[in-house]
């Protein structure tokens, strides 16, 4: 029979005024639209109508664009009829894109849109992100590009050197110092991308020992291990055996989140949950580790743009 598998935590514009209306001066004269007020008698502001979205360069075979006012918030959506028995929300490159079975009706996809906002706008701005990411990515891996490290942002140079080389203190990086790869001009993105990362790795494993170090020292602590870690979706673990494990893109933020993310897991040691002993422990080791989580969080290790 297998050994069990040891216990492990993880570290998770305004509007136009219409043209006045020409004059027969015989009989009623038509009516006026009212013109747009920024602040009308009634003291109360009016916010004007946001522009629709416009629609995507070109759309799927039997599709139609669609708008949907959602409390001033326009949102624009491809609509297609699908044989399915449900209507489905799916968020593309281009945006929402809804497949809807022949007998549902405008009012009844319409509910449906508004009773899936919120998944709808997390979804998107997800899609923002990611969009904002590939285009990062395109212009980092180049001669001049510039890589996040230890909280600032770093150039990287290629030279063809032998080895890289870093211009400035690594240890104590600032904004605009180089890094100098060992590769011709011409390199491939592919091939900057492998360098830059493996002298990250580099660095990440040099940073987290020395500061893993001093925290184990504070918390009166010791492990069996450490290890960086590639997982897409935690920062950190311990396990029951006392092993610890750092996702090595931690390099890319500033050292005060690095800080944090080892306490967590140092904690870990004497407190195997996430109870109220152990946020105090933490808070022990990292007293600004409210911030630092708050920072974390907003900040998932699968959206960074080095993966």
């Amino acid at each position: 029979m297998p050994a069990a598998e040891p216990r492990q935590l993880d570290l998770f514009g305004l509007a136009d005024t219409p043209a006045r209306l020409p004059t027969t001066g015989h009989g009623p004269q038509p009516e006026r639209p009212a013109a747009y007020e920024p602040f009308p008698a009634d003291g109360r502001r009016r916010t004007p109508a946001a522009p629709p979205p416009a629609p995507p360069p070109s759309l799927p075979p039997g599709a139609r664009w669609q708008t949907l006012d959602l409390d001033g918030w326009i949102l624009g959506y491809t609509l297609r009829r699908a044989r399915r028995k449900t209507i489905g929300l799916h968020i593309r490159d281009t945006g929402l894109a809804i497949q809807a079975p022949a007998w549902a009706t405008r009012a009844q996809i319409e509910e449906a849109i508004r009773h899936k906002t919120a998944w709808i706008r997390s979804k998107l701005a997800d899609r923002d992100r990611r969009l904002e990411q590939l285009a990062l990515q395109a212009s980092q891996w180049r001669h001049g590009g510039r890589i996040p490290y230890l909280g600032v942002a770093i150039e990287l140079r290629l030279d063809g050197a032998q080895a890289a080389r870093y211009e400035g203190d690594p240890a104590a990086p600032a904004d605009g110092d180089r890094l100098f790869l060992p590769l011709p001009e011409g390199a491939d993105a592919g091939r900057i991308q492998e360098r830059a990362q493996a002298w990250l790795q580099t660095r990440a494993r040099a940073d987290f020992d020395a500061r893993l170090r001093r925290c184990l020292a504070q918390a009166g602590q010791t492990i069996a291990g450490w290890g960086l870690s590639s997982a897409q979706g935690r920062w950190g673990s311990c396990t029951s055996s006392r092993r610890i494990r750092l996702n090595w893109r931690l390099i890319h933020f500033a050292p005060s989140l690095i800080d944090y993310v080892i306490a967590h897991e140092v904690a870990h040691l004497k407190e195997m949950n996430h109870g109220p002993g152990f946020w105090r422990e933490v808070e022990r080791l990292c007293p600004y580790f409210r911030a630092a989580r708050d920072t974390l969080r907003r900040q998932p290790p699968d959206t960074l743009p080095l993966i």
